[in-house]
């Protein structure tokens, strides 16, 4: 029972990991493009999770982790930042290589601007409880971030491709780490609105989390490719 969020971790990035030497995808070609988003996006979500951790905004069954801590969480936690980013990056470029018309694009600004809509509403009613106001207010951020003031490439409509696909896998995962529970969650600090067993937040805590690790491979290929050009 102790290995179940280490298992989960473990099946998450399997995959993956092994299809990461597709012929067509070659992702393992873009890991230096891959890692170094994970690395930045990680120490920013983990600071929030140690935050959010100390505040009793959500907290570990111990019955289902190894019992090795790091900077005051479960080492399968920080493992989660990045077995998972990789994994919804993996789709992406999948997406993007077994698909790359991008005739929607044209649609991600109007979608974009819906979603900066929501987090404004949703702030306004939740912004007294901690996991609504940090998640939503992120999100706004990184959004508008990119695209208001990110001019250098588009990509948000591959963005939107990948997350609908990775909400698949989003739902297996945090079905089982919410139902057992191997997170528990406070719902004093959340609106109280759940799909099934997972926190309404924890959807647009995926989006942004996927948001920021793709940006940034994004703006990292980007610079590779002129250096090489």
């Amino acid at each position: 029972m102790k290995y179940i969020y280490l298992l989960i971790n473990i099946a998450v990035i399997f995959f993956p990991l092994v299809l990461s030497f597709d012929k067509k995808v070659h992702f393992f070609s873009k890991w230096k493009f891959v890692f170094p988003a994970i690395l930045l996006t990680g120490i920013i979500f983990l600071i929030w999770d140690i935050l959010f951790t100390r505040l009793a905004v959500w907290s570990f069954n111990p019955d289902y982790l190894i019992g090795l801590n790091l900077l005051g969480l479960p080492l399968e936690e920080i493992l989660f930042f990045l077995t998972v980013p990789y994994a919804c990056v993996f789709i992406y470029e999948c997406l993007n290589a077994y698909f790359p018309k991008n005739d929607l694009q044209k649609y991600s600004f109007a979608i974009s601007n819906l979603f900066l809509g929501l987090c404004v509403a949703i702030l306004f009613f939740g912004y007294n409880r901690w996991y609504t106001l940090i998640n939503f207010g992120f999100l706004f951020i990184v959004l508008a971030y990119v695209e208001y003031v990110n001019v250098d490439f588009r990509f948000m409509y591959k963005f939107y491709r990948a997350y609908l696909i990775s909400l698949i896998p989003f739902y297996i995962v945090n079905g089982f780490l919410t139902s057992m529970p191997v997170v528990m969650y406070n719902d004093k600090q959340n609106l109280g609105f759940r799909v099934g067993t997972i926190p309404f937040e924890d959807h647009f805590y995926l989006m942004g989390l996927l948001l920021m690790n793709i940006y940034l491979y994004e703006v990292f290929k980007s610079k590779g490719d002129k250096s090489q050009a």
